[in-house]
């Protein structure tokens, strides 16, 4: 199966060129709202709007009533109309909100179709903008689909979508891993290894409120609020970056090391509405770990198991199979009674999910997760596993 990746590229644009940038993202907004209160009165009066009708319907008003539109690229003012195409079949799909008008400085972007700019090393060239340099090569080889331009903070980004010439090599991995996602630790695996959490949130949350006290106290439409509200978009990228770093590395390594994956489902949005822990949860990014690793599972070809919801596997001794009827959050290392095991309760329950009822047919080895021998207060788990430690730094 062929597989298609996002490759996003920083630019570095002239003034000149973060200029034409604006302008495009400023048509592409207009024609959306455009399309958005079109689409409104064709549906109130009894028609049955689209897309691809709305957009017939601006073409041939455009040039007469918005000839400016002519400065920026083409595709900026098509392409809004299969992007307000694609937000009302989401929100008739019950995956999104009703769509509403777009604001300036909110979600700036434009669409390139494949046809309307080629690379040639580190720069692109972009219809009516010209050449503007990159950071970096595209990284994938194969047929170039679209790209957007986007603007983020203060920094703009070429995302471009390319279908592979050839796919991925499938997993080498033979075994069975289990991950129990974390606070303390991001993810801890049925070998044993913890993963740690980055934190990003937490690392640079009072910087964060001290930027954002600053942006309080300026005044409305000054330079000086302009550029403090610019700093305090910048931190807020740094922290996305860096949590979805940490993730893309995790659920790469997962993928390409391991035939099996036994993860949990977690209901995510349930468990933030608690006070305590719910900028804990949101700052781990339980949500996405979970979509990365479904969608890298399949291009790598590594069968991913999400356990139900109600698996105990907390609850659940690892070596004699008891349950126990109440295990507290505070209590960090399991106990059974029945057999006298001794283990950290995140392992415990990551050996649980690699021993998961619905992997029947599995070796003893693969199934046991390559549990390791233990010493002092732990019990042996079992033979020594197959699964190799992830390589660092790998995406």
């Amino acid at each position: 199966m062929m597989a298609t990746l996002a490759h996003k590229i920083r630019l570095d644009p002239t003034a000149k060129q973060e200029a034409a940038f604006v302008r495009a993202c400023g048509v592409a907004r207009f024609a959306f709202n455009w399309g958005l209160q079109r689409w409104g009165e064709v549906y109130r009066g009894g028609g049955k709007p689209s897309g691809y009708s709305l957009k017939r319907e601006w073409n041939t008003v455009k040039g007469v009533q918005f000839p400016w539109v002519y400065e920026s690229p083409k595709n900026a003012n098509e392409g809004a109309f299969r992007d307000l195409q694609v937000a009302w079949s989401n929100f008739f799909a019950g995956r999104a909100e009703r769509p509403r008008f777009r604001k300036r400085g909110l979600h700036d972007a434009f669409y390139v179709s494949n046809d309307k700019f080629r690379f040639e090393g580190e720069r692109v060239r972009l219809p009516i903008i010209g050449w503007v340099r990159m950071r970096e090569v595209l990284r994938f080889e194969g047929k170039v689909l679209s790209a957007r331009v986007v603007r983020e903070a203060d920094q703009w980004h070429l995302a471009v979508q390319v279908e592979l010439a050839e796919a991925p090599p499938p997993s080498q991995g033979l075994g069975v891993v289990g991950v129990d996602l974390g606070l303390t630790h991001l993810a801890t695996l049925s070998t044993g290894e913890k993963i740690a959490n980055p934190k990003a949130l937490a690392s640079n949350l009072k910087r964060l409120q001290r930027l954002s006290r600053q942006l309080s106290r300026k005044q409305k439409g000054s330079k000086n609020r302009a550029k403090a509200k610019a700093r305090l978009a910048r931190l807020h990228l740094r922290i996305r970056n860096l949590r979805s770093d940490a993730l893309q590395k995790l659920t790469t390594r997962l993928v390409r090391e391991n035939q099996t994956v036994v993860a949990e489902r977690l209901h995510v949005k349930g468990m933030v509405r608690n006070r305590s822990l719910s900028r804990a949860i949101s700052d781990a990014g339980w949500g996405t770990f979970r979509q990365m690793l479904t969608y890298k599972g399949a291009m790598y070809g590594t069968e991913v198991v999400l356990a139900d919801r109600f698996y105990p596997s907390s609850k659940t001794c690892s070596g004699c199979g008891s349950v126990k009827d109440k295990l507290d959050l505070g209590e960090r290392v399991y106990v059974c009674m029945d057999c006298g095991l001794v283990i950290d309760r995140d392992e415990n329950a990551a050996i649980n999910l690699s021993n998961y009822p619905g992997l029947q047919g599995k070796t003893p080895v693969e199934r046991r997760g390559a549990g390791r021998q233990r010493t002092g207060d732990e019990t042996a788990l079992g033979e020594a596993g197959t699964i190799p430690r992830p390589l660092v730094g790998t995406r």
